[in-house]
């Protein structure tokens, strides 16, 4: 892998455009024309009241432009034009045009045309209405508050601790300054902000404050830089505007659907046009009317409104899960990716520091009860004096306090730094004085924190046997350590020895090689002697002791992995899922988090290297299956080095840019990945907005993230990804039986319509009829699969994405992307000639069943009924019924069979017959084919077939629709049928229902063995154990 160039990093930082961290004071007051005093910043003069104004005007507001959002009326006429939609307008145009060819035999035409337009209507309002509701409720959950909105460049700022940054700042004046840079760079620690500087990249600049990060510590004065559009943040959000989402999984299968469809449709109709036109003397017109029939009869009507309503329902069900969907088909796509990319800092943790280990007397105690803990450590026990000491000097010792006393603390909100507010956390669930901890034992002098010492020095007014005050110092271990000359061993005050010393390393390097943040403490007894109670400390010149003091232990602090995090990546590994982080923070405490969390397991080169004791260049790349990406390589990386990172099984980027995060998604999308990204930061929403589905936090998240996002987490929890996860692969499975359920009933439809110019025989179903099938019962049936469980018995969330990515995969991605290939085509190849394993909405196998077996058993079924019910009611043969004036006005025929004649009344009462039995019969062989198309792994029978009871409760609405259609007058007048139909009509459905349950469960048989479960290929060494985290002696 090559690294970086100069020049690359270079280019890097001017994908942020400032370089005012790079000026001296003087260049920001000519630069600017604004004065300002950094000995004195209160007397600082800023901008005059025009100057200001002027600015305003020329610069605007100091805020973000809103989101383009698309307006209602356009965003309902795009689900209008969806290519569902389209082929329904196109066949209710169509009908609209045979009817105005033909009017008197074309009559019902009329209302087929237009309930093809109003499902058209419904069924884009069905899809509009779940997104504008999706919306509303997102919008619900937004707070948008912009502070300063008049501040212009020039202007000068004063920030103090709990401020949110209003815009870009140059600080000229600090003091302890720390901000919170978590929603911009994914780090969970809070940076030290000042007036030097000696970095060249502008977000790692010490100088520089940016727009709605938090100020968690001290005060400083700065200049506004950069207002509105123009801030990072700004910059951020212009690029999250600019990337295009490109077509879901579900769009792509349903236009080669469509286009499957209208093949079909297009090759029948133009072969049946010469069959009319010469085979049976008819005319052109005659010939064409009946061309452009065929083909509107291969229009599923009723599967568009189908696929909505089970896509809302599944929709519905993962918000009752804690996911909001903002668009429809996001909820089949997350049960497609194949990759999930997902930021650290508050998405898999807590973005919480919290105490993790204290070690105290040469004791390790563990504040929190989690898994992997290490077995020499015990619970923390508050009578032992040296660790209760310790306690006390992490609450004391600090300037952190609570926002307000009310509610559990684990979620109280602090004022100050993330690390200090994990220790007053962890001192407030342990001492039970915490309340009156600083009333009574009052900070009498202090010396912050700075980058020079390291460390932090409170004095308190708190009696001894010696004296009237306690001197508490925490900071970095090695400069505490430098200042102590005895050592606590748990009973008292000894001196400080190379045995202690050797400890001190051992547990400060076990704790900082877990990813933790370690302190340590110290405290020093004032002797009373020398520090009277009316003894004044000053800063200058010291007179405070600086050495000689008592060390008294370590803390270690890590932003913990939320619950569930680690069994939620466990499972979406188990589903062949690629889960990979991608964060601001740093690589080694991001490597420290994945592997805690099941996100990476197996070894990089460098951990190998320190296995075999070489160097990590020296490691085959085939031995290491792990790898960690700094974000300083990423631009520096060729194909080649992308194709390897990719070919790993664990990834990990770490100090990666917004830009880079977009890079990443790009390229795994460009392998062939269905690409999800998790994110809650401004810096997530470029990668959130450009991948196949981008999943944002709802309670910790930015505004530009949940914009960004399509699909939103309601409680923030990774674990309802899963959920998720789940639910997408359960509703593909389902609309694919629905789909193949829904077409099936074509081929009798169309075959009749076939028959009646190819033979001829009498129209066994009218047009009112067949909108009926598709609009009627057939609705009631499909919609019952929303709720089906799944088929195989080990779960969906054990099987391989249905469209997995493998070395042979990427090939051909790769291979078509070079050729030029469209995706329609890619799609018709891959489905047709090349064995692959994906599986697809609409394949040669749903084709093969609905159309050809099932379709044609079916259709001889109603058949068999149609000429039956002729026979049987009317005593017109089969033979008979193809007269080519059957049913013709004025017609009298004469039975060549029987020698009987038959007025047109009696001709046309027995194609109403027929047309009831074939319906009928239709309707019967449906409810049989409804558990049929279940069946792909084991046969349609048994427990299975009754664990869905809204199937037989479809069948039941339908049943009752057919029945009123068929004997309820005045329906059976305005439907065309009859009421006085015989009962033996049902046998004739039940036992071409049987025989079609009888033929699939032998079909079943036979391709049983080509049906193999696709598993995903086992990881070994997931945790999937509950996740255990709680604190000791929690209040």
């Amino acid at each position: 892998m090559k690294p970086a160039s100069v020049a690359n990093k270079k280019e890097e930082e001017k994908k942020v455009d400032i370089v005012e961290h790079l000026k001296g004071f003087d260049e920001m007051s000519s630069l600017y024309n604004v004065k300002f005093n950094p000995q004195k910043p209160p007397t600082s003069p800023g901008l005059t009241s025009e100057e200001a104004k002027r600015r305003l005007e020329t610069d605007g507001l100091n805020q973000l432009s809103p989101p383009k959002k698309v307006h209602p009326f356009i965003q309902f006429c795009m689900y209008m034009l969806g290519l569902f939609n389209v082929m329904l307008w196109v066949a209710g145009i169509v009908a609209y045009i045979i009817y105005a060819v033909d009017p008197v035999d074309n009559a019902s035409n009329v209302y087929i045309g237009g309930i093809c337009i109003v499902v058209a209507f419904l069924n884009a309002f069905i899809e509009f209405y779940q997104t504008q509701k999706s919306q509303a409720i997102l919008e619900s959950f937004l707070t948008i508050n912009i502070p300063a909105v008049e501040l212009v460049k020039g202007d000068v700022v004063y920030i103090r601790s709990g401020d949110k940054i209003p815009a870009d700042l140059f600080i000229f004046a600090a003091t302890d300054a720390k901000v919170d840079n978590a929603s911009l760079t994914g780090e969970a620690e809070a940076q030290e902000r000042g007036v030097v500087n000696s970095q060249t990249n502008p977000l790692e600049a010490h100088n520089l404050m940016f727009n709605g990060t938090l100020c968690v510590n001290g005060e400083c004065y700065g200049i506004v830089i950069r207002t509105g559009d123009n801030t990072v943040i700004g910059q951020i959000a212009f690029l999250t505007s600019t990337e295009e989402r490109r077509e879901s999984p579900m769009n792509q299968e349903i236009h080669f659907f469509v286009y499957t469809i209208a093949a079909v449709a297009g090759v029948t109709a133009l072969t049946f046009l010469f069959v009319a036109r010469y085979a049976r003397n008819n005319t052109w017109a005659y010939a064409f009317n009946f061309a452009i029939g065929t083909f509107v009869g291969f229009v599923p009507e009723g599967l568009p409104a189908t696929v909505t309503i089970l896509l809302s329902l599944a929709a519905k069900k993962m918000a009752n899960r804690n996911v909001l969907v903002k668009d429809l088909q996001g909820v089949e796509t997350l049960g497609a990716i194949t990759l999930l990319a997902t930021d650290k800092t508050g998405t898999l943790t807590r973005n919480q520091m919290t105490v993790t280990y204290i070690w105290s007397g040469n004791r390790l105690f563990f504040a929190i009860a989690q898994s992997g803990i290490d077995s020499s450590a015990v619970e923390i026990d508050l009578h032992y004096p040296p660790l209760n000491e310790v306690i006390h000097i992490s609450a004391l010792c600090s300037k952190a306090r609570f926002e307000t006393n009310d509610g559990p603390i684990a979620t109280r909100p602090v004022l100050g730094d993330a690390t200090e507010a994990g220790l007053l956390r962890n001192a407030a669930q342990k001492l039970d004085r915490f309340a009156t901890l600083h009333d009574d034992f009052p900070k009498v002098f202090e010396i912050p924190f700075n980058s020079d010492n390291k460390w932090a020095m409170t004095i308190h007014r708190k009696s001894h046997s010696n004296g009237h005050f306690m001197l508490y110092l925490k900071g970095a271990p090695e400069r505490v350590l430098k200042l102590c000359s005895t050592f606590h061993d748990g009973t008292n005050a000894v001196p400080l020895t190379e045995a202690h010393t050797s400890k001190f390393d051992e547990t400060y390097n076990f704790m900082a090689s877990k990813g933790h943040r370690v302190l340590a403490f110290a405290c020093y007894a004032l002797p009373g002697d020398k520090y009277p109670s009316d003894y004044e400390f000053k800063k200058d010149p010291a007179n405070y002791p600086k050495d000689n003091l008592t060390f008294y232990g370590l803390i270690s602090l890590e932003d913990p992995p939320k619950h569930g995090v680690r069994e939620a990546i466990g499972h979406c590994r188990e589903a062949g899922i690629k889960v990979m982080m991608v964060t601001g923070d740093h690589p080694l405490t991001a490597e420290s988090i994945g592997r805690k969390i099941n996100l990476m397991l197996q070894d990089t080169k460098e951990t190998l290297a320190k296995k075999r004791k070489c160097r990590p260049e020296d490691i085959p790349e085939a031995d290491a299956h792990a790898i960690v990406i700094h974000g300083e390589k990423i631009d520096g990386l060729t194909e080649a080095d992308w194709d390897n990172i990719f070919s790993k099984e664990e990834i990990i980027f770490a100090r990666t840019s917004p830009k880079h995060k977009l890079t990443i998604v790009k390229h795994a999308q460009s392998l062939g990945h269905i690409v999800g990204v998790t994110g809650d930061g401004v810096n997530d929403s470029p990668a959130l907005k450009k991948a196949d589905l981008g999943i944002a936090m709802n309670i910790s998240g930015s505004d530009v993230s949940k914009e960004a996002a399509a699909m939103i987490l309601i409680d923030d929890n990774f674990a309802s990804c899963v959920n998720g996860i789940e639910e997408g692969r359960l509703i593909f499975q389902n609309l694919k039986k629905s789909v193949k359920y829904t077409i099936t009933h074509t081929m009798p439809e169309v075959f009749a319509n076939l028959l009646n110019v190819a033979v001829p025989i009498p129209l066994p179903l009218n047009a009112i009829l067949i909108m009926v099938v598709d609009l009627g019962f057939e609705l009631f049936l499909a919609l019952s699969f929303a709720w089906d469980i799944p088929e195989d018995r080990n779960g969906l969330m054990k099987l391989q994405p249905r469209r997995p990515v493998t070395p042979a995969s990427i090939a051909r991605t790769k291979s078509d992307a070079k050729n030029g290939v469209p995706p329609l085509f890619q799609r018709i190849k891959r489905n047709w000639y090349e064995p692959i394993d994906e599986e697809t909405l609409v394949d040669s196998g749903v084709l093969s069943y609905a159309y050809i077996e099932v379709g044609t058993l079916e259709t001889i079924g109603c058949l068999v009924a149609f000429f039956f019910a002729m026979w049987y009611h009317s005593g017109i043969t089969p033979t008979d019924s193809t007269d080519p004036n059957f049913g013709s006005s004025g017609y009298t025929l004469v039975s060549s069979v029987t020698g009987k004649s038959f007025s047109p009344e009696v001709q046309l009462d027995a194609i109403a017959y027929g047309n009831s039995a074939y319906y009928l019969c239709l309707m019967i062989q449906q409810a049989f084919n409804l558990f049929c198309v279940k069946a792909k792994f084991n046969y349609p029978i048994g427990k299975f077939m009754f664990s869905n009871f809204r199937n037989f409760a479809g069948i039941f609405l339908g049943a009752a629709l057919v029945m009123m259609i068929v004997y309820i007058p005045p329906f059976n007048i305005a439907f065309g049928t009859e009421d006085k139909l015989t009962p033996l009509t049902w046998l004739i459905g039940l036992g071409s229902g049987v025989m079609i349950f009888v033929y699939v469960c032998v079909r079943l048989a036979i391709l049983r063995s080509r049906n193999i479960i696709k598993f995903s290929q086992e990881v070994k060494g997931l945790d999937l154990h509950p996740t255990k985290f709680s604190y000791v002696g929690l209040k």
